[in-house]
């Protein structure tokens, strides 16, 4: 797979994804490979970055007696802090390059994994460690940033919309997975004696809440040596700072992250903010069983409609996507208004399960559109670039967008869910939160016919 004149140790000296000769016979499985290591590396973060919207469901049940505000709080730092390291880590890729930035971030989840491990064992930790380690896991929300600039560089044209599709859908399928394993993992002491004690409830029974961050140890460090050893770095996407700064000159990179917000803000606001919903507003119903299924459907439709915006326009494809959010969450206002009537939950279950799944149909049409509006605008802005600067030009200012849109996005994993503690601490209930998403969708909706689909749109895609 190494050749002299492509690859240098684990730099690609020669990186032409373009050219179909070169793809087909070196390039294709250099960037499969890439693809495919950075897939399960990216499950994990996310799995970290949102196990806390699993472990505040059950401190009150193991001896943490605090709010409801301050558990949806807990519930959305990581958020928070996952947003912010994403703004940096946007830029990190062709800076330090993909093979070591990836290693290096997969590496420092383990953090909160044992820290979380350790201190909800401790019935006495004080909630300031709680923040702490909430904020730590926002380590695991920084890496898509990364991971998705990174893997935008080594597909082609007519591939990166899949390519994107597939790392970011597998890679949001770890809230899913996380949802479904930290439940099951806590019920028992997988791990004996190393693992620790486990917490009598009042009823009796046990739990080993501690198995929510030990759980994925074992697969962190896996996920880093494989990242060392199977990475490659690219040499053509190397750049500073400065050269990517460019993109905050661009109008389109502040309108993308608008969108974006309202897709993938939703997608893992939603995802943090979830279990804990339901269990404030249907207290019958065992909310961890059915937590995971939103994550799942959302991560899927992620990574199995990017070619649906390949065939028909992102655009275009992004404009129905929030129009039927917001008839979606009036769907989910309407069974809140009547929660106490016979099949309420399911009714508002199955709405947010609507809400997941345009969320994932959104995510890929947002980021399909990104290079396609690049392409053109770099193209109008810069003329003075032959074919293939503007090439190189329009690829690089494309990942770093993604990159930032992302980091932008990602606080929507702070605001949902502290919108629900903050809606429900003054109004007694989260409709007000909800109307507030529902106004946004509409506000996206209209953008996005104004920018891109409209007849005479200024970049139509």
């Amino acid at each position: 797979m190494s050749d002299n004149n492509t690859q240098k140790g684990h730099t690609l000296v020669e990186w032409r994804p373009d050219d179909p000769e070169f793809w087909e016979t070196k390039g294709k499985a250099i960037a499969s490979r890439n693809l495919w290591i950075s897939i399960p590396a990216l499950l994990l973060a996310f799995s970290v970055w949102l196990v806390w919207s699993v472990v505040v469901a059950r401190l009150p049940a193991i001896g943490f007696d605090y709010t409801t505000d301050q558990l949806f709080l807990l519930a959305a730092l990581p958020g928070l802090s996952g947003a912010t390291l994403r703004i940096f880590y946007s830029f990190m890729v062709p800076i330090f390059g993909g093979r070591l930035w990836t290693t290096l971030t997969t590496a420092s989840l383990l953090l909160p994994a044992l820290g979380i491990g350790y201190a909800v064992q401790d019935p006495t930790t004080p909630y300031s460690i709680f923040l702490l380690l909430a904020l730590l896991c926002g380590f695991g929300g920084g890496n898509f940033a990364s991971s998705m600039a990174n893997i935008a560089f080594f597909y082609p044209k007519k591939e990166k919309g899949n390519a994107l599709a597939l790392n970011a859908g597998l890679g949001n399928l770890g809230v899913s997975v996380m949802q479904f394993v930290v439940p099951l993992v806590i019920t028992a002491g997988v791990f004996g004696a190393i693992g620790g004690a486990p917490q009598i409830l009042e009823d009796g029974s046990q739990l080993w809440i501690q198995n929510a961050g030990f759980v994925w140890v074992p697969f962190l460090i896996i996920a880093t040596l494989a990242a060392w050893l199977g990475m490659n770095d690219i040499a053509d996407a190397k750049a500073s700072f400065k050269e990517q700064s460019i993109i905050f000159s661009r109008a389109h990179n502040w309108i993308m992250c608008i969108l974006y917000t309202g897709t993938f803000g939703s997608f893992i606001g939603y995802s943090a903010g979830f279990p804990l919903l339901m269990k404030t507003q249907f207290p019958e119903v065992n909310a961890l069983t059915f937590a995971f299924l939103g994550p799942l459907v959302g991560a899927l439709s992620r990574a199995g409609t990017g070619w649906v915006s390949d065939k028909y326009g992102g655009g275009r494809v992004t404009f129905w996507t929030f129009l039927f959010m917001a008839v979606a969450v009036g769907g989910v206002l309407f069974f809140l208004s009547i929660k106490t009537e016979p099949g309420a939950f399911w009714g508002f279950f199955a709405c947010f399960m609507a809400l997941f799944f345009l969320t994932g149909v959104g995510n890929a049409s947002t980021f399909q559109m990104i290079p396609t509006i690049m392409r053109q605008q770099v193209g109008l802005l810069m003329p003075e670039l032959d074919a293939t600067a503007h090439l190189r030009q329009s690829e690089r200012e494309s990942a770093a967008i993604i990159a930032f849109t992302s980091a932008i996005a990602a606080y929507g994993a702070f605001f949902i869910p502290k919108a629900y503690g903050t809606s429900i601490a003054y109004t007694g209930g989260p409709d007000a939160a909800l109307w507030a998403f529902g106004i946004f969708y509409v506000i996206c909706l209209v953008i996005t016919w104004f920018f891109y689909t409209r007849k005479g749109a200024s970049v139509p895609c």
